[in-house]
């Protein structure tokens, strides 16, 4: 046999040995081990090094530290509701919130999120409105300031928030910063330090010893929360950066939401941010400080559910919520994404929804940031279509909220796309808000939102072009991976 032929050979069995260990070892879900395999049969060798990179499962044995915490979690008001919620004798604070008890009670029982009803919740739609509320608030902190974010840029809007904390450091006010170290490669030692000289602190989640390459590019930080003082919290969709405020003119609009809530739900948020920071600090977590979360009241009656889903838990909590939004829905379900690439749990629900007749829309960009995103983003709005669902494509800009809104009485707000990165690899936090008044709101945002859309309708779809459907099947095929 020629050299050629023993490299072809080696090549060949180590490719079916890399298949069995995906297949047997690494106990992915069907779909997903598919996708992998269909990767190592188009590129040998190097499919299974993108496998490395980005396809292996986390340990969750490095997060024991800051479980063991939240299972012991015994706060005599979680365990109150718990308990009436088992029993049937919990008190709903509103007409919302009894008719949503299966919500609520699964996300008590299965995500440790507190039904929280004193609360005052502002949505913003508008970067410069956010930033420049941001800013207020963390000029007026008295005690702490607790920040995190998937990306943070140290241009413009950066530093004008960097600066703010750099000035209450300088005060004595607890500053505590944190960013994904692949979401904020491009963050320096050099930017932070003038923090840290004030006595601030500053994390990187999941860092990486390679300068402009994490190797570990799943699994990855993508909550973005801020808290201040315990009573005011920030969650949404906005990172910082000058494109957020549209203030950069290669991208232009930027079209996101973001929530600004003062009330008890912040307990939740907060102890989210101590749960990460720990974590990236790489340190025992044993006790919660009490001054973290502080004694005070609202006038506002908004209850809030703060869920949140990642890869240490077995249990898919920010999607099974909005699968249960889009089943309990009679009247309609809106939906804004980014990236339109669900599992099949959740096309099955919209699917169903659709063909019973609720009116199921989904709004995403017109351009998206990767071609394959765009295939499967098309593939599945396909289906939507073929079901009497209703399709729109945001053209003035790039669309980068995640929102779901259902028959003006329930709307969820946050950081989680519609795919399976955002449902099963990242860390991500969401607000689920049960209050007529604020549904309506977001209602009327996607409304507003649709005359800067275009619908794609069925028939437009089914004369697209035959290169469009190649991309369209290769896509659904890398859908669980992508």
């Amino acid at each position: 046999m020629t050299v050629t032929g023993i490299l072809t050979v080696t090549l060949f069995a180590l490719n079916i040995l890399f298949a069995l260990v995906l297949i047997f070892i690494s106990r992915k879900s069907a779909s997903s081990t598919w996708a992998w395999l269909f990767v190592l049969f188009f590129l040998p060798i190097f499919g299974f090094i993108l496998y490395l990179l980005i396809g292996r499962n986390l340990q969750k044995k490095h997060f024991v530290r800051w479980h063991a915490v939240q299972q012991e979690e015994t706060l005599e008001t979680f365990q109150d509701q718990k308990n009436a919620l088992e029993e049937g004798t919990y008190e709903f604070p509103n007409a919302v919130t009894k008719k949503h008890a299966p919500l609520i009670k699964m996300n008590v029982d299965y995500n440790h999120s507190l039904l929280s009803s004193k609360n005052d919740v502002k949505i913003l739609a508008e970067g410069k409105e956010k930033f420049r509320s941001v800013i207020e608030d963390i000029e007026n902190a008295k005690q702490t300031i607790h920040i995190q974010y998937y990306i943070y840029k140290m241009d413009d809007i950066g530093k004008s928030i960097f600066n703010a904390l750099v000035k209450k450091a300088k005060e004595g006010i607890e500053v505590q910063m944190m960013y994904d170290d692949l979401g904020s490669r491009t963050l320096r030692k050099k930017d932070l330090k003038k923090l840290t000289d004030a006595g601030g602190q500053v994390e990187a989640y999941f860092s990486s010893y390679f300068k402009l390459f994490n190797p570990r590019i799943n699994f990855r930080n993508h909550r973005k929360l801020i808290i201040i003082d315990g009573r005011i919290g920030y969650i949404g969709g906005f990172n910082v950066g000058n494109e957020y405020a549209c203030l950069d003119d290669e991208i232009g609009y930027w079209r996101d939401t973001h929530l600004r809530i003062e009330g008890n739900s912040v307990y939740n948020m907060q102890a989210h941010f101590l749960f990460d920071w720990y974590q990236a600090r790489k340190e025992e977590l044993t006790e919660i400080e009490q001054r973290y979360f502080p004694t005070f009241t609202v006038d506002s009656d908004t209850p809030v559910q703060i869920v949140s889903s990642g890869p240490d838990t077995d249990f898919e909590s920010i999607k099974n919520s909005y699968i249960r939004m889009i089943l309990s829905a009679k009247k309609y379900v809106y939906i804004q994404s980014p990236y339109f690439v669900p599992d099949e749990p959740f096309m099955h629900a919209v699917q169903i929804a659709a063909s019973s007749g609720v009116d199921v829309r989904i709004m995403t960009p017109e351009v998206t940031d990767h071609p394959f995103v765009y295939g499967a983003n098309s593939a599945y709005s396909g289906d939507l279509l073929e079901v009497g669902g209703r399709v729109y494509r945001y053209k003035k800009g790039f669309l980068h909220a995640k929102m779901i809104v259902i028959d003006d009485e329930v709307a969820t707000i946050g950081t989680a796309n519609i795919d399976v990165r955002s449902f099963s690899l990242n860390f991500e936090i969401n607000a689920i808000l049960y209050d007529t008044n604020l549904a309506i709101q977001c209602r009327e945002l996607f409304e507003a939102d649709i005359k800067e859309s275009f619908e794609l309708t069925k028939e437009q779809y089914d004369e697209r072009k035959t290169w469009t459907k190649i991309r369209e099947s290769v896509s659904r095929l890398l859908s669980p991976i992508l």
